[in-house]
């Protein structure tokens, strides 16, 4: 470090390493000089990539134009997440974005859907959400400027479908154009300091050696600094979490982009489809103990909507995290720093909310205080494991007996954590959110009654509505989300108008 300029040396590209030049030449332009060092030939894991709506947040941090980033990455915009038959084949739910009904005082909105729907005077849940109403219906805009704050359309949330290799190459123009200085090559060594084992320098194949005083570890599974070098070690969930590979292939568009993901469940795990403007993004993630990647290949090339543009690109990885994700002078971001597998388009927020993490953690001289790495491993540490414990619910809360697989799932145990969420859901509705974990009440709500978990009983609060209301409100609710949902343009329609990609070449 000189002058007070902290040199942050990125070893890593794809997404995590261009996210995390953007943000740093954006924050840090007057305290830090940023390189980031990748090479052409390690390619980017993924075919397309779902994101949740928290990416807009990093998106207006860095000032980006919305329509540009969507036809650059040849985007469309995602609602939620549409689930089949995890629970009972034939079954599908949506975990939707954004708000549910119309809440009563201090009571959410599905505490007297559950009074309604007990009493068979409520239809199902995703009937009363615009994103879900939209989602089904194939709608699509984002909340109005000028609506009032009491209207459904005002708590529209919305996040995006995009190709990841496009997205990190838009990143890279920007990145490079605010002073990010990017270096071709593999790292062929590590140098570290003897003393207290902080990374000094890579040294790469071609003999060049660049020097840091913080380094990005973006290197994807193997952790080239944070565990080739730091040894961090890493913890594995897949006791919990069983899928440990999977089979992506993209195939070509066949109608209108749905603006939602959708995720069915399959005989040894699940598959994804991810639409995009020019292209759908699929993959099969799966458990290897229950079926082989010549029948999960098999699996996927035979489920899809149009004809596959390549072959499966087999993936394999152990869902869990590293122990300490910033060690010394390294701070492991993306893969490297663990891997929730993608059920809930949870690994961009996670790259994200790393660096948001880093930035308020940035120490302000060259020596790393540890009570800053600490405070950062703790809260990666809260935020993984409230994660891990939503992804489980998929999983565990089934009814299918009709696989191997899904019979382990079934009948596994689940961490005490998930489990008293469970009990107090199923005895009355409640959710109480920890904290600032990433999913709220409106997403565990969802997803708890979508996988068969319907509260016996509710608030007793709810009960001061007279029982004659009851049904009223909750059709006036529906007739509401119905009607706003009408005014809509369809997803076609607006990115059409808004947001059009390039032509792709055939």
């Amino acid at each position: 470090m000189a002058n007070g300029t902290t040199n942050i040396v990125i070893v890593g590209g794809g997404t995590a390493g261009w996210m995390a030049a953007s943000a740093f030449a954006r924050t840090l332009n007057r305290q830090a000089t940023i390189r980031l060092v990748e090479s052409e030939e390690i390619g980017i894991v993924g075919v397309g990539e779902a994101t949740v709506p928290h990416i807009k947040a990093f998106n207006q941090l860095l000032g980006l134009n919305e329509a540009q980033f969507v036809a650059r990455t040849q985007g469309t915009f995602k609602l939620g997440i549409e689930f089949r038959d995890w629970n009972r084949l034939g079954d599908s739910y949506v975990h939707g974005f954004g708000t549910m009904g119309h809440d009563i005082g201090l009571l959410p909105f599905h505490q007297y859907w559950i009074k309604a729907r007990l009493r068979g005077q409520a239809e199902d849940l995703l009937d009363y959400s615009v994103n879900t109403v939209a989602a089904m219906r194939g709608k699509f805009m984002p909340a109005p400027v000028d609506v009032p704050a009491n209207n459904p359309l005002g708590s529209i949330a919305y996040a995006y479908h995009f190709d990841a290799a496009l997205y990190a190459r838009f990143l890279r123009e920007f990145a490079e154009g605010l002073g990010v200085r990017r270096t071709e090559g593999k790292v062929q060594d590590v140098e570290t300091n003897p003393e207290n084992g902080h990374v000094t320098a890579v040294r790469l194949e071609n003999g060049d050696r660049v020097e840091g005083d913080l380094f990005i570890d973006c290197t994807g599974f193997r952790g080239l600094l944070i565990e080739g070098t730091c040894r961090s070690g890493y913890d594995d969930w897949s006791h919990w979490l069983p899928c440990d590979r999977a089979m992506a292939v993209p195939c070509a568009k066949v109608g209108p982009p749905t603006p939602y993901t959708r995720s069915t469940a399959r005989g040894a795990g699940w598959q994804w489809r991810i639409p995009l403007q020019h292209r759908t993004g699929n993959g099969y993630v799966y458990s290897s103990q229950y079926i082989s990647d010549d029948e999960a290949a098999a699996t996927v090339l035979g489920n899809l909507d149009g004809v596959a543009l390549a072959d499966p690109k087999p993936l394999r990885f152990t869902t869990g995290v590293r122990r300490q994700p910033w060690m010394r002078n390294v701070v492991a971001l993306g893969l490297a720093s663990g891997f929730m597998e993608p059920l809930e388009s949870t690994s961009i927020h996670m790259i994200q909310s790393g660096i948001s993490r880093l930035l308020q953690l940035f120490p302000a001289t060259g020596d790393i205080d540890p009570v800053l790495v600490e405070r950062y491993n703790a809260q990666s540490r809260f935020e993984a494991e409230r994660i891990r414990d939503f992804l489980i619910l998929h999983y565990k809360a089934t009814e299918r007996n009709d696989t191997p697989f899904w019979d382990h799932c079934r009948t596994m145990s689940i961490p005490d954590s998930l489990q008293a969420n469970i009990d107090l859901f199923r005895h009355s509705g409640r959710f109480f959110r920890n904290a600032e974990e990433m999913f709220a009440m409106v997403s565990w709500v969802q997803v708890m009654v979508g996988q068969g978990i319907m509260p016996t009983g509710y608030h007793p609060m709810v009960d001061q509505m007279p029982d004659a209301d009851l049904p009223k409100f909750m059709a006036s609710v529906r007739e509401v989300v119905s009607k706003n949902v009408d005014l809509m343009p369809t997803h076609e329609q607006f990115i059409a108008r808004e947001c059009p990609a390039p032509q792709v070449a055939a």
